[in-house]
């Protein structure tokens, strides 16, 4: 989005602060897509449709111990569908509020292009994980909750910088940080630890009054350790 600057016969007038919610195209593309499905799901398509996208799209573990001999389709396309599905607006409302946050840091860093493909990626490494928690169960999971998590830990490479400080409208612009580094750093070291415990605890069954149903934790963990290792090669900017 671009801004226009007023000036005077005094020069430039200082230009109002960032708004909140400038957010990078790519990003705010997804958050349409994912609210546009939810209205759809939810308000257009009769129940009978809905079930059906449900069971095309959505990341079941059973597929994987049947094989894929005659569902070739949702069996390749399903680990990538189940990330702009969800289980309705609140948990929708909290993984975009989430994705605004740390997807709009990640996509100003590496563009538009690099931001689809770790999106596709890391929604692989998110429901590999759950898979292999839940290898052969009917267990339906939808949800961006991996992919957030993904941006969460890529964020965590760069976006505190050296120092632990955090500035929403130049963090993509910061060195990126060594694993070794990153471990040091006490803001992202406090981050992975108070993340890594919220996940914990829904792991073990509390649900923080958010959820009408179990959350996949196994998704997060996987997403996050994904973005976390592997945001390097996605990173456009030299050391």
């Amino acid at each position: 989005m671009s801004q226009e600057h007023d000036t005077t016969d005094n020069g430039p007038v200082r230009p109002p602060n960032e708004p909140v919610f400038n957010l990078p195209n790519v990003v705010l593309a997804m958050l349409l897509m994912m609210v546009a499905i939810q209205v759809a799901l939810d308000s257009v398509l009769p129940r009978a449709a809905v079930l059906e996208i449900y069971l095309q799209t959505a990341f079941i573990p059973q597929r994987y111990a049947l094989g894929i001999s005659g569902q070739a389709g949702p069996y390749l396309w399903s680990p990538i569908t189940y990330s702009l599905l969800h289980g309705g607006y609140t948990h929708l409302a909290l993984n975009s509020f989430w994705l605004a946050a740390f997807g709009a840091v990640v996509a100003r860093r590496i563009g538009w292009i690099r931001f689809l493909v770790f999106w596709l990626l890391s929604a692989l490494a998110s429901a590999a994980l759950f898979l292999v928690f839940h290898w052969g169960d009917q267990t339906v999971m939808v949800g961006a909750s991996g992919v957030v998590s993904a941006l969460m830990g890529a964020a965590a490479r760069f976006a505190f910088g050296d120092g632990g400080g955090f500035r929403r409208d130049r963090a993509h612009l910061n060195r990126r940080l060594s694993l070794t580094q990153s471990l040091a750093n006490r803001t992202v070291l406090g981050f992975l630890v108070v993340w890594f415990v919220i996940n914990m605890l829904a792991a073990v069954g509390f649900s923080f009054g958010i959820a009408d149903s179990a959350i996949a934790w196994e998704a997060h963990v996987g997403g996050f350790l994904f973005g976390f290792l592997a945001f390097p090669p996605f990173d456009p900017l030299e050391r």
